[in-house]
């Protein structure tokens, strides 16, 4: 599920939106694309706070991540905070599962770890993410769950140097995102980046409801 929701298609008679866009916003749609990955990702198990939610994926945004993972909260659902997001989750792809299975059966192919500080976890400063890695974080009062861990291929920490033996869990998805993409080039295939130009442009067309169905 897009977090744009859903594709727009072009109106019969609709411009086409590179004929709308000013050069500067082209320019600045390919430059976003160059910087995009599929491979790495991050799993967010039933996080509570809409917040958190949001900052993560604003974060995730920022760093080039187009795709995040949601396993849902049934007591709490899954709605960013709009004034935090500020309309970055209409550039993600944001998938929903009900459970971590169907999560875990989308990343085939991932070598998912999930944060957990325990007797054999990785430290997340030596984890390549030169191959596809999916980073699960849990939820803010309990951490990822253990059935969850156990449906993982390892798990990982976060090194800290403090008194303080833990993060917020939008502070720990930025250590994990910067880690990961700092310096990274993107890595989409040509025919991912001309899905996502195609999309990029007609949101970034100011009547683009009007215009695209």
């Amino acid at each position: 599920m897009s977090g744009g929701g859903p594709n727009y298609e072009p109106r019969e008679g609709a411009p086409a939106p590179e004929s709308i866009l000013l050069g500067p916003r082209l320019e600045r749609i390919e430059e976003v694309l160059k910087g995009r990955t599929r491979r790495f990702t991050i799993v967010l198990d039933q996080l509570e706070d809409a917040f958190n939610m949001a900052a993560v994926l604003r974060t995730s945004e920022a760093f080039g991540v187009q795709d995040v993972h949601v396993v849902e909260n049934p007591d709490a659902p899954f709605k960013p905070n709009a004034t935090v997001t500020q309309g970055c989750d209409k550039w993600l792809d944001v998938h929903h599962y009900a459970d971590f299975a169907d999560c875990r059966a989308a990343l085939k192919g991932f070598r998912v770890l999930a944060s957990a500080a325990r007797e054999g976890a990785q430290s997340l400063a030596e984890i390549s993410f030169d191959e596809p890695v999916a980073l699960v974080l849990g939820n803010e009062r309990k951490g990822v769950r253990q059935e969850v861990i156990d449906q993982c291929d390892g798990y990982f920490w976060i090194p800290m140097v403090g008194f303080s033996q833990s993060l917020n869990i939008s502070a720990a998805a930025s250590a994990c995102i910067t880690r990961a993409r700092l310096g990274r080039p993107g890595d989409l295939s040509e025919p991912e980046i001309a899905g996502l130009r195609e999309r990029f442009q007609r949101l970034s067309v100011k009547q683009h409801k009007r215009l695209y169905k």
